[in-house]
């Protein structure tokens, strides 16, 4: 028996020392590493309670395996008491820890696109989501992307905020890679906002089911420097990408065809 509990110790005590190790890899955006360091402390948490459990669980199947008859078990106020006391202690962390990361701005950006206030060098992208594509625009800059599967060039280490809007049913802009995603509603102006750290390119997509054709509304996200970043500016608007920020007639007729 003696055996079996060290054994369990040293596995609890292996567990837990690389669970408190920090990991030193790179976050692609605030928004992810906001997420993935919460996810780290839930995990933190969670594996040595399961791992307390299972080994009670085993314990208790090896230790009464030839018992011929179950016996009721006793009262013990002193077991009820510390049990209900440790699992408030574990609610009570798991929400305060919770609460810090869905307060930020970065994860849960309250207001509409009234309350975007971007100051010199922010970015504003607008998505707006139909049967089965996007339209992406830059209000700012009066730029135009003419794809219904566009490639969003934003810089890194710059304040992005996306409103998300759709023209028809609900949809759902979201890149996981990025620690993003929000609701597309129509009528609605969702925004979210985010600070990209790596540069790259990131898949993004609808995540809520919208037709038969949701499989095909993909988009992209490029993150690049800041001066690549003005450059693709300087390239939309020299293209005559830019415009009244009036619908694409290629993505309309392609909106058309689609739906068609």
């Amino acid at each position: 028996m003696k055996r079996s509990r060290l054994v369990l110790a040293s596995l609890l005590s292996a567990v837990a020392l690389s669970l408190a190790a920090d990991p030193v890899a790179a976050q692609t955006s605030v928004s992810a590493e906001l997420i993935n360091h919460l996810n780290e402390k839930l995990l933190l948490v969670a594996v040595p309670i399961t791992l307390l459990v299972e080994g009670i669980l085993i314990y208790t199947v090896y230790r009464f395996k030839d018992a011929d008859e179950a016996k009721p078990t006793r009262e013990n106020r002193r077991l009820e008491i510390t049990w209900t006391i440790a699992t408030a202690i574990v609610l009570l962390f798991v929400g305060v820890a919770s609460y810090g990361v869905l307060a930020s701005e970065d994860i849960a950006f309250e207001g509409d696109e009234q309350a975007v206030a971007p100051e010199e060098g922010d970015v504003v992208v607008h998505m707006d989501a139909f049967q089965w594509g996007w339209q992406a625009n830059y209000p700012e800059e009066n730029v135009q992307l003419s794809s219904t599967s566009p490639t969003v060039v934003i810089p890194a280490g710059q304040d992005v905020y996306f409103n998300i809007t759709s023209s028809d049913v609900l949809h759902a802009f979201h890149v996981p890679k990025l620690g993003l995603k929000q609701d597309a509603m129509p009528g609605q102006s969702n925004v979210v906002k985010t600070v990209a750290l790596e540069e790259g390119t990131y898949q993004g997509y609808c995540a809520e089911f919208c037709g038969v054709a949701h499989s095909q509304m993909y988009f992209e996200i490029q993150v690049v420097s800041q001066d690549e970043y003005q450059q693709f500016l300087d390239e939309q608007q020299s293209d005559g990408s830019s415009s009244d920020l009036e619908p694409d007639a290629d993505v309309v007729r392609a909106h058309d065809e689609i739906r068609a």
